[in-house]
């Protein structure tokens, strides 16, 4: 099982499908385009520690029981959520929302406006504990998963290279394609490559 893969099975998708009133099949390929997105997105942002989010210090402030047991979508902070997405994407959101949207030729912004918050603190959660060696022993605070951003943005390289299933991807773009159809996955390229390219 790749990482990406790994993280998927931590997210509760019969949860978030009766949270936001849509069937499972609706939430899956909503989630399966939009983790990738916030995964390019938290990339952009660990290589700009003075711009916008401050990637680890919110990878350390996530509760690190979060996904112990299986996540509980009612005990996941949207309102944090919101500001990680606000702070990930700044003026670009309502573009990334927009295109999103677009998945599989359906009209989901407002689906995506209210997932993207829901994933965030899940996605950040799981970046801490790979940070802290991915097992079950997240009892040492903030300090070891905010060793330096090599250990995060080394995490979100390959969580992005499992997206894109293996070797030989063509960086966010091939992921973003893949994950959302070539059309909409263009344009998040271009916001994403923007992020990147503010260091």
């Amino acid at each position: 099982m790749t990482s990406f893969d790994d993280l998927l099975s931590n997210v509760p998708v019969a949860q978030i499908a009766d949270k936001l009133g849509v069937d499972e099949a609706t939430a899956t390929t909503a989630i399966n385009a939009a983790i990738p997105v916030l995964l390019g997105g938290f990339q952009a942002q660990a290589g700009n520690p003075d711009e916008g989010l401050n990637l680890e210090g919110e990878v350390a402030n996530q509760p690190h029981g979060l996904l112990d047991g299986g996540v509980d979508i009612d005990k996941v902070d949207v309102d944090n959520g919101s500001q990680i997405v606000d702070q990930t994407f700044g003026s670009d959101k309502n573009t990334v929302i927009s295109a999103l949207g677009n998945v599989g030729g359906g009209n989901a912004q407002d689906l995506m406006a209210k997932l993207l918050p829901l994933l965030a603190p899940i996605v950040l959660a799981y970046l801490g504990k790979k940070a802290m060696g991915g097992g079950g022993a997240a009892t040492g605070g903030g300090e070891t998963a905010a060793a330096g951003s090599g250990g995060i943005g080394d995490i979100l390289g390959s969580l992005l290279g499992g997206a894109t299933g293996g070797k030989g991807g063509g960086g966010l773009g091939d992921i973003l394609g893949k994950a959302v159809g070539q059309n909409a996955g263009s344009v998040l390229g271009n916001v994403l490559g923007g992020l990147l390219g503010k260091k």
